[in-house]
């Protein structure tokens, strides 16, 4: 018992010294629970819109293993998967079927508003068209005008209504495979449930089936009501036989929703374990925080604790009492950190409502798992951060402690520690080094996943011993030209290594991987900028935004352009290869480029054997070098052609091409599209993902302005010229990077908060001293600038050492990148001198607390503090 008053006696006396370590577990503990919240809501939310949609029994295309073995991607041909109109009646026939309701959508359609711009969303959501049915209710209700009746009218949800300004009574023009169609809108729709984001059209259903599949009468999903006399499962049983379930997917409604579900949940835990995964390194940073805490609160009760040990109290009872107060920390800023981390889930909430994803907080789904995670995960890391201080505090023998008030054991690092760091530190760096010994990307990844900890561990257990000589490096720059405070900030930051050595190493930690993920990013868009200057010869690059495919009407105004010398489009499509008189076991899947005969004039190809024109005419085919090694095929061998979508022929090699590169367009295969049109259906033909296109000599200026005027009716195509396409890949490089450094910005936050703590606690611990300084002539202002001087040597010290590692893991995993075609290395040196200005701040920022703190003590009681 007495343990348990000590131990709160002690909690409660140094609450204000608890505050920064019990935020680093409340920060950490509330982004774990935050996330966790945030996902579960999410799902939830979906699986109540999956549950009130569906029927008993869905009825829907066959999925891509049905019917034949390939990744569909129906999108690409602008035309959704359907199933005939004739179903209907089929499944109306089955004994027990109330009623049956055809549903169509696509995504592949663009709409427009009076002033030609595209009403869809700039999230990159996708658009969709849908015929209005019954079923729609279920989820939504028209919040005013009339659902659409005839080909003149459609209803548009009521969040795009208000992004965009649209009314009822507006004019809008829609552009899809099948050409243009003008509407009025007739009517604004609103979720009950939620909105996923998308914008959504509806048509009555003749109207649907005009736009999308140019009138043929085909659904791409039949909901299946039934009178509920006979269970879910003997109905779709019925269904089935009736439609022939192997050519069509038919699901219970349970079944549709827990499909969904998988489907969202494989996207969620994408979501959910990036999240956790910053969680995690935060956490980390705060053990830091923790044990400097602890560990300088053990010091400083030295002598409490020797007066302890001298009435009686054993070694156990010492390291309870330490243990106790740990436990009381981590319970506390769990609990906190889980309420907080509701609020987390929330925002996130409001976040994707103003991108137009509405999550309702009537869905907040807050399950037993998530506080006893929060509390467990906090409590846990709390407890491990002051096992060796609460050890440390056992170890103190009370002669020791009566006669010094410090603790010995924190002045140097030990020597084991440092052997132990320099030894991880060496078996990390061989691991990182022979990334470039070897050539498979698969094994150079693992060497990077085992060098890239090893080299971490190493150089934080290292970290004291490196002290001395970073710090006078540090100092000689910074510190000299402050004569005296410059020099005692200097032995301030040197006095206990292993202190400094922690406090900046959950400083290095965060920016570590900034610099890495900085190198890695930067040298991604060097290698795109090489790989286009090399090898896209087109002066235009024609694309949508979203990289959607380009329809037809699109294709052909480009082609009327003035001033273009020449136009390729460029098409993919999955195929099976199977070299003609080799077995079965031969066969492979390749990814099927399609393009003009003027593809090799717009995009450089490096022919190693053979002749591009003559792969490119009907009836030869190209492949890369490294396909063709790696498949055993030559020259002038034959290969049976099975496309996505059905379409078979035989084609001749004719050319063998040096692979690209993942900076580009990898190890595609070659065919014209004349040829292609031969072999592949046109309901399967593939539209264009882009054109590329060269001006006359001398004639770039007047051909971009003759390209965007034949392009303007479709607001959705952009024209971009190479510098543009450039500029794209760094913007999307860097809007990633940018997201990547958000959330490691919480890390960041834990680290600034141990160097506050750090000076803090210091500050205590040298309050004497402190007094006999101000005693002896040391201004406020002087100590004020000491104290920041060594929060700012500390800050860049852990700089030195983040920007250190976080160079070399960048270096290294551009290796491993380079085997997948990103060859060219490239140091930001601007992202490099970021850092260090911010670690500064940092630095300057963390002490003005401890340093207004010094600067109000009272001399007198200063001096005569024990």
């Amino acid at each position: 018992m007495s343990v348990m008053k000590t131990s709160l006696r002690n909690f409660f006396a140094h609450k204000g010294r608890m505050i920064l370590s019990g935020l680093a577990v409340l920060l950490s503990v509330a982004f774990v629970c935050g996330t966790l919240v945030f996902t579960a809501t999410m799902q939830t939310t979906f699986d109540r819109l999956f549950t009130v949609s569906a029927s008993n029994v869905m009825v829907t295309p066959g999925t891509a293993e049905d019917s034949g073995g390939f990744d569909q991607a129906p999108a690409m041909t602008g035309r959704p998967e359907t199933m005939p109109g004739e179903v209907v009646e089929t499944l109306r026939g089955v004994d027990g079927v109330e009623e049956v309701t055809g549903y169509l959508d696509s995504q592949s359609v663009v709409a427009v508003d009076a002033d030609n711009e595209n009403i869809g969303p700039a999230t990159g959501a996708p658009t969709i068209v849908a015929n209005w049915t019954p079923i729609e209710l279920r989820s939504m209700e028209i919040v005013e005008g009339a659902a659409p009746e005839g080909s003149g009218e459609v209803m548009v949800d009521s969040q795009t209504a208000e992004n965009s300004s649209v009314a009822v009574g507006d004019e809008l023009r829609l552009l899809s495979v099948g050409g243009s169609f003008e509407a009025t809108v007739s009517g604004i729709v609103e979720f009950r449930i939620t909105n996923p984001g998308a914008t959504l059209l509806y048509f009555d259903t003749a109207t649907a089936q005009e736009i999308l599949l140019g009138g043929e009468d085909g659904y791409t999903a039949f909901y299946v009501d039934t009178t509920d006399a006979v269970p879910d499962e003997e109905m779709r049983d019925r269904v089935a036989s009736a439609v022939n379930g192997e050519q069509y997917l038919v699901r219970t409604a349970e079944q549709y929703a827990e499909d969904n579900r998988n489907a969202l949940g494989e996207f969620l835990d994408i979501i959910r374990w990036v999240l956790l995964g910053f969680a995690g390194i935060a956490l980390l940073v705060g053990i830091f925080l923790i044990v400097n805490t602890f560990t300088m609160l053990v010091a400083q009760r030295t002598r409490e604790i020797g007066l302890f040990r001298a009435i009686g109290a054993q070694r156990g009872q010492v390291n309870r009492s330490v243990m106790v107060e740990a436990l009381l920390l981590g319970i506390v800023g769990s609990v906190l950190g889980f309420v907080a981390g509701i609020g987390i889930a929330i925002a996130l909430m409001a976040i994707l409502g103003a991108v137009g994803m509405n999550l309702s907080t009537d869905d907040l789904t807050v399950g037993w798992a998530v506080p006893v995670t929060g509390i467990v995960l906090g409590v846990t890391v709390t407890l491990i951060a002051a096992w060796i201080p609460a050890r440390r505090a056992g170890r103190i023998t009370p002669m020791a402690a009566l006669q010094d008030a410090g603790n010995p054991g924190d002045v140097r690092a030990g020597r084991v520690r440092a052997a132990i760091g320099a030894a991880l530190l060496a078996l990390g760096v061989a691991a990182l080094i022979a990334v470039t010994g070897t050539e498979s990307a698969g094994t150079a990844g693992q060497l990077l996943g085992v060098g890239i900890p090893l080299t971490l561990v190493g150089l934080v257990l290292a970290a004291p011993a490196l002290v001395g000589l970073v710090i006078r490096g540090l100092s000689a720059v910074l510190l000299r030209g402050f004569g005296s405070v410059g020099r005692l900030a200097e032995r301030n930051a040197l006095r206990n290594p292993r202190r400094t050595g922690a406090t900046a190493s959950a400083l290095m930690i965060g920016l570590a991987l900034v610099s890495a993920l900085s190198v890695a990013g930067a040298s991604l868009v060097a290698s795109t900028d090489k790989a286009i200057d090399e090898t896209i010869g087109a002066d235009f690059i024609v694309q949508n935004e979203g990289f959607t495919p380009v329809i037809p009407e699109a294709v052909e105004a480009a082609r009327g352009a003035d001033d273009l010398e020449a136009i390729s489009e460029y098409r993919e499509i999955r195929a099976e290869l199977t070299p003609v008189g080799g077995g079965g076991d031969d066969a492979f899947d390749q990814r099927l480029a399609m393009v003009n005969e003027a593809y090799p004039r717009v995009f450089a190809v490096d022919v190693a054997e053979g002749d591009i024109d003559g792969a490119l005419a009907p009836g030869g085919i190209s492949l890369t070098d490294t396909v063709a090694e790696r498949q055993g095929v030559e020259l002038g061998d034959e290969l049976e052609v099975l496309t996505q979508g059905g379409g078979t022929t035989t084609l001749t090699v004719r050319a063998i091409t040096t692979s690209a590169g993942a900076a580009t367009e990898g190890d595609a295969a070659y065919i014209g599209i004349a040829g292609a049109e031969e072999f592949i259906p046109e309901e399967a033909m593939p539209l264009p993902w882009g054109l590329f296109a060269i001006a006359e000599e001398g004639r770039q200026a007047e051909a971009r302005a003759s390209l965007e005027a034949a392009l303007e009716p479709f607001p959705q195509v952009v024209v971009r010229d190479q510098a543009d396409y450039k500029e794209l890949v760094r913007s999307e490089v860097g809007m990633l990077l940018n997201m990547v450094y958000g959330l490691l910005a919480l890390a960041i936050i834990v680290a600034v908060l141990g160097v506050i703590n750090t000076l803090a606690l210091s500050v205590v611990e040298r309050t004497r001293e402190i007094g006999l300084m101000r005693a002896i002539g040391l201004s406020r202002r002087q100590l004020r600038r000491m104290i920041r001087l060594e929060s700012v040597v500390i800050a860049l010290f852990g700089a030195v050492l983040g920007v250190a590692l976080g160079l070399f893991w960048g270096w290294a995993s551009q290796r491993v990148m380079a085997l997948e075609g990103i060859d060219v290395l490239e140091i930001p040196v601007d992202v490099i001198v970021i850092v260090f200005i911010g670690s500064a701040l940092v630095g300057l920022l963390a002490a003005l607390i401890p340093a207004f703190r010094a600067g109000r003590m009272n001399i007198l009681r200063a001096i005569a503090t024990e």
